[in-house]
This record gives structure tokens, C-alpha cells and sequence, in this order.
């Protein structure tokens, strides 16, 4: 879907595209792309570079044509990754501004309400680029805190009972941690990146790049010690099972000792040997209520020395 901004009081949407716009695709069509590579003439391999979801945050610049590629945070329906990054393009050159995104997400409608709502115009495709920078990393944190919350719920749930379920879910968190540190690593690097453009440096607004940097390094920061917190209990947990597993194996194992007394016992005395009670008819009686006697004695020694 392609949707064209312009400047109006905040980023507006108008019919067709004017000078100096803003071309917002989301989940293009073959249509669309035609349109962008044989009409707009961007460089296809810029595009296909996009679509690629692996495609690491970069910055490319080929015959005026620019690419800037960054990862944004996106919440989807797969329950085993419930939060991951995905790329996204922004490709200008003069009065040409795309940015592409083969995603559904979030952010992308959440920033042109917010342009609206306080005002905010295209100054230049940098400066846009920029607030895109900013816009992803408020977004990252919301999703941080929701991460959090799933932490916390699935710590509640183990301390009352391990399960399977608990654990893996608190796995899945922990790759999505990993998704988000390398996405925000990436993006760090392609600011500085930015704003060591020598051509451009005089054109940055030096509070939104500051604002930009803060935001970005917060995330990061959120996202390591999160990460920490999580790789912390995991290990706990697992440490907690390993001893329960010892536990039983203990209490199994001093079962089947009480219970291999009487087992000895009354195989010794019941082999078709001559013994000492085969002809007292209280043979039996005193036979069982021996073996219970040592077994008793057992179980008494075990708790004393509180094996069980």
C-alpha cells in the first residue's frame, strides 16, 4: 500500500504525489514496485535489499541515491517469537523521500499521527530520517515494557509450579531480548554514521540528534539488563529443577532400600533349605514381623539423619 505526505500541519495525506512528499509503502505490490523502479527510479537492488528480512542496518550512497536501512521493533501473532525486529527502507534522493516496509507494524501510522498532533514537517530527508530513528526507539521501549510484564507473569506462575510451558516461554523471551540488541546495536551505528555525513552536518537539528541518541542508547541499556535479569533466572530455574531431580532420585533410592530389607528376607527364608522355623507355627508371624522391624529401623535412621 502506498500512501503519499505532505506538509501540512504534520505529515497529511494527499491523493497523488506532490513535490517533496513523503512515499510511505507498506507491504507493496507488484504494482507498487514497478511503479517505484520504473517511475521513481530507485535502484532495485536497494529494494530488494529491504525485503530481504535478515538485511543488517546499513547506509548506502550510489549516484545521489541514498539508502538508509534500519530495524524497527514489530509485535506479531507467532506465539514461539511473540516480539521481533524487521527492516526498515528509506531511500531519497532531491525531492524523492520513500520508505519501505514489507510489515504490517505499528510505528509507521503511530509517527504521521504524532506529526500531526504536535505539528512536525518534512525540513529535509534527513531530518525525517531522524525522527524515524526516534520514533523506532520509543517504540522498542513500549515493547521492552511489555516484555517485562510477560517476564513477570512467568515468573509468578514458576514459583508456585515448574512447568515446561513457564520455562519455554521465558526462552522465547530471551531471543526476543537477542533480536532487539542486535537491531538497537545496528542502529547506533548507522546514526553515527548520519551524523557524520560532512556534506549534511549543517543541516541536523542538534536537539533531535541528541534526543536520538539518548533514546537509542536507554533502549539499548533497557534491553541489556532485561536480558541479564532473564538469563539470571533462567539459570536459576535451572538449578532449582537439577536439585529437585536429585531429590527424588535421593527418596527413590532410599525407598528401594527400606523396601529390599523385607525383599532379602523373605527370599532367605524362603528357599527349600531346612531352616530354624520351618516347623514353629509362629514361623511366619515372627519371619514378618522381623522384617518389619528392620525396615522400621531404617526409615528411622534415614529421618534422623534427614535424608528424608
Amino acid at each position: 500500500m502506498i500512501t503519499f505526505l505532505k506538509n501540512e500541519k504534520g505529515l497529511v495525506h494527499c491523493e497523488t504525489r506532490e513535490p517533496n512528499c513523503w512515499i510511505n509503502v507498506t507491504e507493496p505490490t507488484e504494482d507498487e514496485k514497478r511503479y517505484l523502479i520504473q517511475d521513481l527510479k530507485i535502484p532495485e537492488a536497494y529494494y530488494n535489499d529491504i525485503e530481504d528480512v535478515d538485511e543488517r542496518p546499513r547506509i548506502e550512497i550510489d549516484e545521489g541515491w541514498y539508502l538508509v536501512l534500519m530495524r524497527i521493533p514489530y509485535k506479531s501473532d507467532n506465539i514461539k517469537i511473540p516480539f521481533s525486529t524487521v527492516p526498515l527502507g528509506i531511500i531519497f534522493k532531491n525531492d524523492i523521500y520513500v520508505s519501505i516496509c514489507f510489515y504490517q507494524t505499528e510505528m509507521i501510522p503511530d509517527f504521521i499521527a504524532y506529526t500531526v498532533r504536535k505539528n512536525i514537517i518534512k525540513r529535509n530527508n534527513f531530518d525525517i530520517t531522524l525522527r524515524l530513528f526516534l520514533s523506532s526507539s520509543v517504540w522498542f521501549q513500549k515493547y521492552l515494557k511489555q516484555i517485562n510484564q510477560n517476564i513477570r507473569l512467568a515468573e509468578n506462575k514458576l514459583e508456585k509450579s515448574i512447568r515446561n510451558e513457564d520455562l519455554q516461554t521465558l526462552l522465547q523471551l530471551e531471543k526476543c531480548l537477542v533480536y532487539f540488541t542486535t537491531s538497537l546495536k545496528g542502529n547506533n551505528n548507522i546514526i553515527n554514521r548520519v551524523k557524520n555525513i560532512k556534506e549534511h552536518k549543517d543541516s541536523y537539528d542538534s536537539e533531535l540528534t541528541e534526543d536520538v541518541d539518548i533514546e537509542l542508547k536507554q533502549a539499548l541499556e533497557t534491553t541489556n539488563i532485561y536480558s541479564d535479569i532473564l538469563s539470571g533466572m533462567m539459570d536459576a530455574y535451572a538449578s532449582v529443577i537439577s536439585n529437585n531431580i536429585n531429590m527424588i532420585m535421593k527418596q527413590l533410592t532410599l525407598i528401594s532400600i527400606i523396601l529390599m530389607i523385607p525383599t532379602l528376607i523373605a527370599s532367605l527364608y524362603g528357599m527349600n533349605v531346612p531352616n530354624a522355623f520351618e516347623n514353629k507355627p509362629f514361623g511366619f508371624l515372627i519371619i514378618l514381623v522381623f522384617s518389619f522391624s528392620i525396615s522400621l529401623l531404617a526409615v528411622l535412621f534415614f529421618v534422623k539423619r534427614r535424608w528424608f
